[in-house]
């Protein structure tokens, strides 16, 4: 697994684009790694509904959850799901909508310097044993291309945003980032 770092794609995922993202300011100022639970609706895991939300494209009819979706915008720059394939919605030098109402030290608004690997769970359920390689995997490729994110933290959404999020949840076992992947 590499990052091809012209194109800002993952080898081993498959791209989705969306357009919901934009430039980053500062495209060399990635100083986090963020770490999301995502299953729509709530709870089911599989199908495509998190691929349509991120590209804009969701269903709302589909399920009532969705109606509280209808004017939502976002997206993440990866998707791992269930089984460890990995999804790419924005190219890793670009600003993905992942993180809204944010803060990390003293930097507010994370989405214009961090990467959003949403993984498919909630924030209850343990996720696989398929996830954490995939997730420690993109994580060494990426320190790899871009030789300054081997020093970020990768937090969970609730490090950035506690009062709005739990994300990725008790769920998420934290002891299962290898070294090489920055222990939290």
């Amino acid at each position: 697994m590499h990052v091809d770092v012209k194109s800002g794609l993952l080898s081993a995922a498959t791209y989705f684009p969306t357009e919901h993202y934009n430039a980053r300011q500062k495209p060399d100022d990635i100083q986090l790694i963020v770490v999301h639970a995502i299953s729509l609706p709530p709870g089911h895991f599989g199908g495509n509904d998190v691929i349509d939300f991120f590209q804009g494209k969701l269903e709302i009819a589909r399920h009532p959850y969705y109606a509280q979706l209808k004017e939502v915008r976002v997206s993440a720059h990866l998707f791992i799901r269930r089984d460890g394939s990995i999804c790419q919605f924005v190219p890793f030098h670009l600003r993905a909508w992942h993180a809204g109402v944010s803060r990390f030290a003293a930097r507010r608004d994370c989405n214009d310097f961090s990467i959003g690997i949403e993984l498919e769970g909630t924030e209850t359920a343990p996720y696989t044993e398929q996830q954490y390689q995939a997730l420690n995997a993109v994580i060494i490729a990426l320190g790899e291309a871009y030789p300054y994110l081997q020093h970020v933290p990768v937090v969970g959404h609730s490090d950035i945003a506690p009062v709005r999020k739990n994300d990725p949840g008790l769920g998420f076992c934290w002891e299962k980032l290898s070294a090489s992947s920055r222990q939290r």
